[in-house]
């Protein structure tokens, strides 16, 4: 056999060092805890896979490593993932136990029963605003794989590595959008290497790119050619025997391309001439294989860039002994590489294509024949998109349309949406192609509409959602009522997610309904009327919606569709509420949870659950509110959900429930918001509720910051600028600065009234932290006894109290009635009031103290401040000592660190002791909360199980436990715990 030219991992890496210093430092900043990613950026063959082998090798962690390949060549989507799910099992770190979504990337296991949305309203309450469709499978597989990483990297550092992203199907790349940005600080580094020279304009690989850079733990690093210099050194290196002019031309040709470099010397080392074009080099190599071999190549091209031997076998037509000699041929000339599953791959996907295109047109069609014919007799995993591929690329259309039902249907159940459309589109540009008779059986265009319709909502492109079911009405069967009104209601279903669409939206739902009316119970009349009252609720059209809903529970019950009984529950419940039906409300509410649980329609439980929180929060009774809100999100967590719209929207409210009843850990750790960047809907909302424990803790300048960025996403949602237009104003109060506090007011007022109304009764909180704001710019001018200035600002803060007035009166409460926190914020606007022309009030500061009494525990604490200082005006010193106490005992045990000094200043004016002088034997070194953090460790508590025992964050325990061993000259935590004990500063355990 002629010789074999070196490969370039044989010799040590030439040139890189600079690229390699800059990986080694992100793996090892993720070793310590900051989590990261690098995109690796290179032309083919410039030696990207060869770089992080090397960091690879030498990394002291657990490396996982996942390859995407072109799209025709697999039937599996999350490939990548696949593979590195499977490194896991393999190292005995998987328990698919605990996280069964994790089924979905084992091709072994059995897929979920596939849903094709029939189970959903998808119509969520105007309340929360327009959310797109979200796949429930998909999202409970993107948790477990981001909680699966979470805990490896608990145990120590890991990196991930995931090759051949320009190749990524749509689901690999939403996946890797929901990791990269939640990237904090776990021991994780993310690896992915893509070919730049593959992404032209339209590549879909683009947009993610550009949004991925923008993260502020994310990276990019562009591999480049190698010098001329470093070009000769490695060619050198190479082919120590070849003479000094053919080192030189190949080094010059080569073009830095290692790649391309080590091909050329294979040519070189023939002692022919160098071929000029990349083609003619690479098939350089294959013509020097024995003609069995450059068969079994060529027949192994046509499968991918992979082929299992014994598919190879079936297809190549040669005996075991011939076939064995070939493939051993192959791998000894580094044209192919064999892994331990007897899985063959091509050195470099550039082989494969070069050899792939010599084939001639028939000799293709023939061999993805031969694969298709093969490939049919099995039933694995993904096999029903590789035989569409073979079945297209041979021209077997019945066939090819089969298997792209078949394979939508596995990746819909996969939870891979995208991939699912993809093949729903080709199955439907084959339809009209195929002959009636030989379409598959039970299957019509029509339903393929409708599924391709949700797969397209759920993939997140509503317009062709909404594109596929308008052109599935077009084709509806008058004499098969049910599946026409199921098409129906999935327009008007795919509508809701688009403004402006109101009036197409009824039209459809009530077409659906013509079609139904007067047909006997079903699930899809019953989802019909229980989409149709949700949406004249939205349109608060209250009567008839409870007539719809009231006989969608009717035909629920009778058809057994529960899914659709508990979603039309749910909807009684919040029109009882409007109604002022309070009772009967929390029971709909209730009554929808447990329906919901009991046939998992979990999308539509968390919607109740959310709302039955909601009806607590609005009655002020806010530890109910917690419970349920937390009891909803212990729910999302063990369903997969807690991303989806409804985890949010519970992890929102959480976050505010808690601020206001003094579980301000809770709520800072809660509003962590989804990734470092501010930037979808949801994490600025969530960043926005951060902003009151964020201000009121004292963390100006974090808050100015945050403030500052959220004041950009505003137009994403009404809430955004209703809570941070409070928390800036107060951010400004706090500050001394009450002429911003008054403009942010301002503008959070007339944003509010442009785009929610003249009334919303969030408004009231805004008015009464702007009367505040006018109260010290009258102060101020009162000071420098300018009249005029005293009396516009007098003037401008009663017409802001007047405001709120006029907002109590008119807004339309989302009960019926305004709630506790509406009230309370209107008793403060009128103390505020009050305190305009010098003291304040002190009736009026006692009612809005007592008005958050209902368990908004800080507000009522400020108000506790302004009612001492008006109480020490009117010389009741005894009264505000005892006001001042109360509101210094509640900042102390918060942490308000203002709101503290702010009291301390009133006491130390008005020479008021705070805190009665005890004798003590010690001094005790540590806060509260460091005592409970070395309580805790001393139990053998690991940082994580701390944070989750007093709900606050790893890192904030570390921050602790950093504290404590420096007030203690400790080292190490076992060493803290030891000195703590002999000072006596840690009981002994009995």
């Amino acid at each position: 056999m002629p010789p074999v030219a070196r490969l370039g991992t044989g010799i040590p890496l030439v040139a890189r060092s600079r690229e390699m210093t800059r990986l080694r430092a992100a793996l090892d900043e993720a070793a310590r805890g900051q989590a990261g990613a690098v995109l690796l950026a290179g032309d083919a063959g410039v030696g990207k896979t060869r770089l992080v082998d090397e960091l690879s090798a030498a990394a002291d962690a657990l490396v996982l490593t996942g390859r995407c390949l072109d799209i025709g060549e697999t039937g599996l989507p999350y490939l990548p993932f696949t593979e590195v799910l499977g490194q896991v099992r393999e190292a005995g770190l998987l328990d698919i136990g605990a996280r069964p979504a994790l089924g979905r990337l084992l091709p072994e296991l059995a897929l979920p029963a596939s849903q094709d949305g029939s189970g959903l309203s998808g119509l969520p309450s105007h309340l929360v605003g327009r959310r797109p469709e979200q796949d429930v499978g998909q999202l409970q597989l993107f948790d477990a794989v981001h909680s699966m990483l979470y805990d490896l990297a608990e145990e120590r550092p890991v990196l991930l590595v995931l090759e051949d992203l320009h190749w990524a199907d749509a689901s690999t790349r939403y996946l890797l959008s929901f990791l990269f940005s939640r990237l904090r600080a776990q021991r994780l580094l993310i690896v992915g290497t893509y070919r730049s020279d593959d992404l032209h304009r339209s590549h879909p690989l683009r947009p993610l790119l550009n949004e991925l850079v923008r993260l502020p733990a994310v990276q990019r690093l562009d591999l480049t050619p190698l010098s001329a210099i470093d070009a000769r050194s490695f060619v050198a290196a190479l082919a120590d025997d070849l003479p000094d002019d053919v080192v030189l031309e190949v080094a010059e040709r080569s073009d830095g391309n290692p790649f391309f470099a080590e091909e050329l010397i294979a040519v070189a080392t023939r002692g022919s001439g160098i071929p000029w074009t990349l083609a003619e080099v690479l098939l350089a190599r294959i013509e020097r294989l024995s003609p069995t071999a450059q068969h079994v190549v060529r027949v192994a091209s046509v499968s991918g860039r992979s082929v299992r031997h014994d598919l190879l076998r079936q297809v190549a037509g040669t005996d075991d002994v011939a076939l064995d000699a070939a493939l051993r041929e192959a791998v000894q000339h580094h044209v192919l590489l064999v892994n331990r599953d007897e899985v063959y791959m091509f050195r470099h996907a550039l082989l494969r294509e070069a050899v792939y295109g010599d084939l001639l047109p028939g000799e293709r069609v023939r061999l993805h024949s031969a694969y298709a014919s093969r490939i049919a007799a099995t039933s694995d995993r993904g096999a029903a998109a590789a035989l569409a591929h073979h079945s297209l690329e041979s021209h077997d259309l019945p066939r090819a349309l089969r298997a792209s039902v078949d394979a939508a249907q596995e990746a819909q159940a996969a939870g891979a949406p995208a991939e699912a459309l993809r093949h729903l589109e080709q199955a439907l540009k084959l339809w009209q192609a195929v002959p009636a008779a030989e379409r598959p059986a039970g299957v019509t265009e029509l339903m393929l509409l409708r599924r391709a319709s949700w797969a397209a909502g759920t993939a997140g492109q509503p317009e062709r959602a909404i594109a596929f079911a308008r052109s599935g009405t077009l084709l509806v069967d008058a004499e098969a009522p049910e599946e026409a009104a199921e098409m129906w209601r999935r327009f008007a279903q795919a509508l809701q997610v688009i403004d402006g669409t109101e009036d197409e939206k009824f039209s459809a739902i009530e077409e659906a309904w013509r079609l139904v009316r007067d047909r006997p119970a079903s699930p899809a009349r019953a989802w019909v009327l229980a989409v149709w009252a949700a949406a004249l609720r939205h349109d608060r059209k209250y009567t008839e919606a409870r007539e719809r809903a009231e006989e969608a529970v009717r035909d629920g019950r009778a058809a057994g569709a529960e899914a659709a009984v508990a979603d039309a529950l749910a909807t009684l419940g919040l029109l009882d509420e409007a109604a002022s039906e309070v009772e009967s409300a929390r029971d709909r509410l209730e009554e929808a949870v447990a329906c919901a649980m009991e046939v998992e329609a979990v999308s539509t439980e968390l919607r109740a659950r959310y709302f039955l929180g909601l009806h607590h929060y609005d009655l002020g009774e806010l530890a109910d509110a917690a419970r349920v809100f937390d009891e909803g999100m212990a729910r999302a967590k063990q369903t997969g959900l807690t991303w989806s719209s409804y985890g949010l929207e519970l992890r929102i409210l959480q976050v505010l429930t808690r601020y206001y009843i003094g579980e301000w850990e809770g709520a800072a750790v809660a509003a962590e918001p989804p990734g470092l960047r501010v930037s979808s809907t949801v994490s600025a909302r969530l960043a926005a509720a951060g902003t009151h424990v964020t201000v009121s803790r004292g963390e100006f300048d974090q808050a100015e910051r945050l403030l500052g960025e959220l004041r950009s996403d505003w137009h994403r949602d009404l809430q955004i600028a209703l809570i941070t237009g409070g928390t800036g104003a107060e951010l400004a109060l706090w500050r001394g600065q009450p002429e911003l506090a008054v403009e942010r007011v301002s503008d959070a007022i007339e944003w509010t009234r442009r785009e929610g109304g003249d009334w919303a009764l969030a408004g009231i909180r805004l008015a009464a932290l702007g009367v505040a704001g006018y109260v010290e710019l009258a102060a101020r001018a009162r000071r420098r006894r300018d009249a005029a200035a005293e009396g516009a600002a007098v003037g401008a803060g009663r017409e802001l109290a007047e405001y709120a007035r006029t907002t109590a009166d008119l807004g339309s409460p989302r009960t019926g009635s305004m709630g506790p926190e509406g009230r309370a914020w209107l008793a403060r606007a009128a103390a505020e009031e009050s305190r305009l022309g010098g003291a304040g009030d002190t009736g009026l500061w006692r009612a809005a103290a007592d008005a958050f009494a209902f368990g908004s525990v800080f507000e009522e604490a400020v108000c506790r401040w302004r009612l001492a200082e008006a109480l020490l005006a009117a010389d009741q010193r005894d009264a505000a000592i005892a006001e001042l106490r109360l509101a210094d005992a509640v900042a102390d045990r918060l942490g308000a660190v203002p709101l503290r000094d702010a009291v301390h200043l009133v006491a130390r004016r008005a020479r008021v002791a705070l805190h009665a002088e005890a004798a003590r034997s010690q001094v005790d070194p540590f806060t509260p909360r460091e005592r409970s953090v070395l309580g805790l460790v001393a139990l053998g508590r690991t940082n994580r199980e701390v944070g989750e025992e007093l709900y606050i964050s790893e890192k904030t325990v570390s921050v602790h436990l950093t504290r404590i061993m420096a007030k203690l000259g400790a080292s190490r935590r076992a060493e803290a715990v030891a000195i703590a004990y002999d000072r006596g500063l840690l009981d002994q355990p009995g």
